[in-house]
């Protein structure tokens, strides 16, 4: 039998613990016992966040047991591609207390395949070279009839699939479903899958193509992970859902075809319009629509009856727009007169001003301002020729005083060499010498015959 717990004592004080002292404490001895630790599990419900954080669950494989645990961004970045739902993996980390949420959660800083690790690395390896290719691309995607009359079915005639999907299309409506029966599992199903899915693309107005299969372990659905498979499903000219495994389930399959059901049932919901429930809507909606209408002219009327009072009487009111406008136009027709008064006063003000700047007055003023600059020019000019002839006889008397020809009017001569030099000494000539004289009117030519100095009192040698 299990022993009470000790209650203390009124005299007692007890050992009491905050929440976050507990969490500390708890962290710590979790940490301690489980720091570097290799856990291994199958991956579930893996999720990335915004911050690069990746969240997922560990489950035992073996036992009823599972941890959350989380790869923190850089971990994330060396493991992401291990890290897929489905996967048994090695992980290495501790366990810890997240102490704002009081979670125990492993903490992952390296992990491995186990088992079927190579399988997996070479699904990622073929996805990637697909989704480079561009095959898994949203804008390839063509949309999915929501009320298809024509659906074709792939999957096992024997399997639970088909009848599925028969139950809930005719649930909802009323298709034509046409099965093309195929493998599903085992070496010769994507061969299969192929020739049925051949054969529905020959099928004149099919609207859509389910591929289907029922849940499994990864060597089930590998014939969905088929590289010609997915380049087949890629080609196909009408529209694919692919309805393979559970929701947790996911195949290559899944990326390529135009859309993904999470089951077969899912998928017959997708393209079948569910007629009893578009009957309901239609008359949910119909009614709507008449309490909406009703509603509506109610508050038109109302909106209505509002104007109508603040309108009044329209005769009156049009009486009393006439008014306004009688009004309008009188003060527009006496502000035309002031206008047209205004103006006539400024037009016969440029016109005396145009009169007076008129080509004849302007011309007939200016010719008699020319004709009095004329004889006032001509009297200046009269009076500058007689200043200037005046002083030119001044001037005139006064070179003629101081002319060589007036001196030798008075009987005087000059006498120069034969190279022209007038002598003003008669040093400057020898006997015989040729001279040239020039009296006032005409010149000789004289030879001296006798040269006598000016004090000298010998006789004056004569020329000849």
């Amino acid at each position: 039998m299990a022993t009470p717990p000790e209650i203390p004592s009124p005299s007692s004080e007890p050992t009491v613990w905050s929440v976050a002292e507990l969490d500390r404490r708890l962290r710590f001895a979790a940490e301690k016992v489980s720091g570097g630790v290799w856990v291994q599990g199958e991956v579930q419900a893996v999720k990335t966040a915004s911050s690069g954080h990746m969240y997922f669950t560990l489950k035992d494989e073996q036992q009823d047991a599972m941890i959350e645990a989380v790869a923190y961004r850089d971990d994330a970045l060396r493991v992401r591609r291990v890290l897929v739902d489905g996967t048994r993996i090695m992980a290495r980390g501790k366990a810890t207390v997240w102490a704002p949420r009081g979670k125990l959660q492993f903490v992952v800083e390296a992990a491995r395949p186990v088992g079927k690790g190579a399988l997996l690395e070479a699904l990622e390896r073929l996805k990637e070279k697909l989704r480079a290719e561009g095959l898994f691309d949203p804008a390839r995607k063509r949309p999915i009839p929501t009320d298809a009359h024509r659906i074709g079915v792939v999957t096992s005639a024997s399997g639970a699939v088909i009848h599925d999907i028969i139950r809930v299309a005719f649930r909802r409506g009323s298709p034509n479903i046409l099965l093309a029966p195929a493998q599903v599992q085992g070496e010769e199903a994507p061969r299969s899958l192929m020739a049925a899915l051949g054969m529905l693309q020959r099928v004149q107005g099919l609207d859509v193509i389910i591929v289907g299969r029922g849940g499994g372990s990864l060597e089930d659905l590998m014939a969905f992970n088929d590289e010609r498979l997915v380049r087949f499903v890629a080609a196909c000219p009408i529209p694919t859902i692919s309805a393979v495994g559970h929701e947790l389930d996911v195949t290559l399959l899944d990326w390529v075809a135009d859309a993904r059901a999470a089951t077969p049932s899912q998928a017959a919901e997708m393209v079948v319009a569910d007629r009893q429930q578009s009957a309901r809507s239609l008359t949910h909606l119909r009614t709507r629509m008449q309490r909406a209408m009703t509603t509506h002219l109610r508050e038109d009327r109302i909106a209505f009856e509002k104007l109508q009072t603040r309108l009044g009487d329209p005769k009156r009111s049009l009486d009393e727009r006439a008014q306004g406008l009688d009004d309008l136009i009188q003060r527009a027709q006496g502000a035309l007169r002031a206008k047209q008064i205004s103006s006539r006063s400024r037009l016969e003000q440029w016109e005396k001003r145009l009169i007076a700047r008129h080509p004849s007055t302007v011309l007939a003023k200016t010719r008699g301002d020319l004709d009095s600059l004329r004889l006032r020019i001509a009297s200046a000019m009269q009076a500058k020729m007689q200043s200037q002839q005046a002083a030119l006889s001044k001037t005139s008397a006064r070179l003629e005083a101081l002319s060589p020809l007036a001196v030798l009017a008075r009987g005087y001569a000059i006498v120069a060499r034969p190279d022209g030099q007038t002598l003003m000494d008669a040093s400057h000539v020898a006997v015989a010498d040729m001279v040239t004289v020039r009296l006032s009117k005409g010149r000789l030519s004289a030879e001296v015959v006798a040269v006598t100095s000016e004090d000298s009192s010998e006789q004056v040698p004569l020329i000849t």
